[in-house]
C-alpha cells in the first residue's frame, strides 16, 4: 500500500502531523539545552539528539506535505501553523527544568517512541515504514542515554536521587496521554493503517520500570492521571510561547532564504 492510497485521508495527514509535531516540539525543547548542559560532551550529546529529533520531523513534515498537495511544504507546516493547530504530545513541550527533569522526560518519551517505531518499520505504507526504519536507529541510541543518565541520576547521590523523584512527580502525569488514541488515531486504528498505541501501554510500564528499579526510583503508575489534549490541538501555557520563538523569523520576514 503506497502513497496514493493515503492521498484523500485527512486522518492519515493528521498522524504524519502528529509525529512531525512532537519530534519538532521536543528537538526545540532539548536545543534550549545548547550551551547551558552540565558538562561539554552532554551539551553536545543533548544538542545531536535535538538534531536528530527534527530531521525526523522533517520527514514527517515533508510526507504530509506531499499527501496535502495543497503548495505547503515542511516550512510551511513547521512555522506558519497556529498553536491549536499544532498535534504534539503534550509531555514533549514541558519547560525543561533541570538536568534531571529533562532527561527523565526524555526517557519516558525515548522508551515510548522506540515501541512506536518498531512497529512503524513493519507499516502497508512502505513511505512511513522507510522513515521509520532510518529514525530507529536513532531512537535506540536516544534510549540508551537517557536510560543511562536516569540511573546515573536515581542511584547517584542524595540530592540527585531526590531531585529525579521530584521529576517523576512533575512528569508523570503526562505518560499517560501517548497511549490514549486521538479521534484520528481511531479512524486509521479501525482501518488497519497504522498500530493501536493503546496496546502498547504495557510493554512501556514494563521497559521504564526495568530502568526505573536499577535507578532506586518509584513510580506508582495506578496513581497518575492523565493529562491529554495535546494530539488534538489543546496545549499547555508553554507551547505558545515556544512557537512564538520558534515561528518568529519565518513570520517577522516572509519567505526568508538565507
Amino acid at each position: 500500500m503506497g502513497e496514493a492510497s493515503f492521498q484523500s485521508n485527512p486522518n492519515y495527514v493528521d498522524f504524519l502531523l502528529h509525529l512531525a509535531d512532537t519530534n519538532l516540539i521536543l528537538g526545540q525543547r532539548l536545543c534550549e539545552w545548547c550551551g547551558h548542559g552540565p558538562i561539554l560532551e552532554q551539551d553536545i550529546a543533548m544538542s545531536n539528539i535535538a538534531l536528530d529529533l527534527i530531521g525526523q520531523s522533517r520527514n514527517f513534515y515533508q510526507y504530509a506535505a506531499e499527501l496535502l498537495a495543497d503548495g505547503r511544504t515542511e516550512d510551511d507546516l513547521a512555522y506558519l501553523r497556529t498553536e491549536r493547530d499544532y498535534k504534539n504530545l503534550l509531555i514533549t513541550e514541558l519547560k525543561n527544568g533541570d538536568f534531571g527533569a529533562t532527561v527523565l522526560r526524555q526517557f519516558f518519551f525515548d522508551a515510548f517512541q522506540l515501541l512506536l517505531m518498531e512497529k512503524l518499520v513493519h507499516s502497508k505504507d512502505l513511505k512511513l515504514a522507510a522513515i521509520a526504519e532510518k529514525s530507529i536507529k536513532e531512537t535506540k541510541y536516544h534510549f540508551k542515554w537517557s536510560a543511562e543518565w536516569v540511573i546515573r541520576l536515581g542511584d547517584g547521590t542524595e540530592e540527585s536521587h531526590q531531585r529525579m523523584e521530584k521529576a517523576i512527580e512533575d512528569i508523570k502525569n503526562y505518560t499517560g496521554e501517548m497511549f490514549v488514541l486521538s479521534s484520528y488515531e481511531k479512524a486509521l486504528v479501525a482501518n488497519d493503517l497504522i498500530p493501536d498505541v493503546s496496546k502498547m501501554e504495557a510493554a512501556w510500564k514494563q521497559k521504564v520500570q526495568a530502568v526505573l528499579d536499577e535507578a532506586t526510583l518509584s513510580l506508582d503508575f495506578e496513581k497518575t492521571f492523565t493529562q491529554k489534549g495535546g494530539k488534538e490541538g489543546r496545549h499547555t501555557e508553554h507551547l505558545g510561547f515556544m512557537l512564538a520563538e520558534l515561528q518568529y523569523m519565518q513570520r517577522a520576514y516572509p519567505n526568508l532564504q538565507w
